[in-house]
């Protein structure tokens, strides 16, 4: 699997992603890009989001429960660590996404409890919680 990101010649920070045959943009918003598209944090929250729901899905299709829609609402912000008192430098951050599953339908609580515990799950969601090693060649 590959994606190719190149500059989409309007200008500024505007971005052309190519994933297999479809076409995405992104842009930095306003005043530092044109806003033309979702900036690149709003990309990753977004595969973070459609990993989460598909997942979901594809395990109340596997139980045959009953779940009509699944909503996923993210934010991501920089915050100052908790975790970090022995750190030299103070000022520590550390990215928190905030991730708020809806979940409609007639489903029971032990249902509505395993779909949020099976989300966690997501290929993307363990990705990002995991230890990842970007390779620039």
């Amino acid at each position: 699997m590959s994606v190719v990101v190149t500059e989409n010649g309007i200008g500024g920070y505007g971005q052309q992603i190519l994933a297999d045959k479809h076409v995405l943009n992104a842009d930095e918003p306003e005043p530092i890009g044109r806003g033309t598209a979702p900036d690149p944090y709003q990309l990753l929250l977004g595969s973070l989001g459609a990993c989460t729901s598909m997942t979901v899905r594809m395990y109340a299709e596997r139980k045959g429960w009953p779940l009509e829609k699944v909503t996923v609402t993210l934010s991501h912000q920089r915050v100052h660590s908790r975790d970090c008192e022995d750190c030299e430098d103070k000022n520590v951050m550390i990215d928190e996404i905030t991730k708020q599953i809806q979940l409609d339908g007639p489903l029971n609580d032990e249902q509505r409890a395993a779909l949020h515990k099976i989300a966690e799950k997501c290929p993307v969601h363990r990705t990002l919680t995991g230890t990842i090693k970007i390779r620039s060649i």
